[in-house]
């Protein structure tokens, strides 16, 4: 699947795969048929949703096994009003789900994301950038939820954004912690390209333009492989 990383900047590696584009399921690209991981796999899972949406679409994962790791790489942009949620319930012990989601926000968008931790030892990390575009306008929701007799779960749902000139954005985090974790985080912040930072890039032949554009790029691009 190396257009994944040509076209969506996605790194892909062995795994079973679950593929989305456009919001809809691609049989083609995929060697699972849905996101109920009820059974352990030799490889690890990875969960891809890509393109552009619009209208209500959801991502629902559910995994039941133990010791499987799970990984999630959204990379989704929208012209017109969009709301996507990510429900990712987590009942399998000493198994982790890791994800980054990549949203580019031309009109309004509403993404919400929730971890639901059903079972004791387990993780749910997920970290999500928005670049909102001119005019734009974002709510991005995350809700950490722990049952209770789940002890030792590790959870952290982080926000970052990028925004063009009069572009807007809201953050709620939640959290719902019944039984005691081993961590379990928020984040939410606005990267904003200092003079210093644009003056530099400059000084090596850049347009003011080419500055920002770039600035961009190392704001969207700066995901580790997992």
């Amino acid at each position: 699947m190396s257009y994944m990383w040509n076209e969506f900047n996605i790194k892909t590696f062995p795994a079973e795969t679950i593929v989305w584009r456009d919001g809809v399921y691609n049989a083609e690209l995929s060697t699972l048929k849905n996101a109920a991981i009820d059974k352990k796999l030799d490889r690890p899972v990875h969960i891809i949703y890509v393109g552009e949406i619009a209208g209500e679409n959801n991502l629902n994962i559910n995994i039941s096994a133990s010791n499987q790791p799970v990984f999630l790489s959204v990379n989704i942009k929208n012209k017109k009003p969009a709301f996507l949620n990510i429900f990712i319930k987590n009942a399998g012990k000493n198994s982790e789900i890791r994800g980054h989601v990549m949203v580019e926000n031309s009109s309004e968008l509403n993404l919400n994301i929730t971890g639901h931790h059903a079972g004791p030892d387990t993780g749910i990390l997920i970290k999500a950038k928005l670049l909102g575009k001119a005019g734009s306008k974002s709510v991005l929701s995350g809700t950490a939820i722990i049952d209770k007799n789940c002890n030792g779960c590790i959870s952290d749902i982080g926000f970052s954004a990028l925004l063009d000139q009069d572009a807007s954005a809201k953050f709620t985090p939640a959290q719902r912690i019944s039984s005691l974790p081993v961590s379990a985080g928020h984040s939410a912040s606005i990267f904003t390209p200092t003079k210093m930072q644009i003056e530099y890039l400059r000084g090596g032949g850049l347009s003011g333009a080419e500055a920002r554009a770039a600035m961009t790029d190392a704001f969207k691009n700066d995901f580790p492989l997992f």
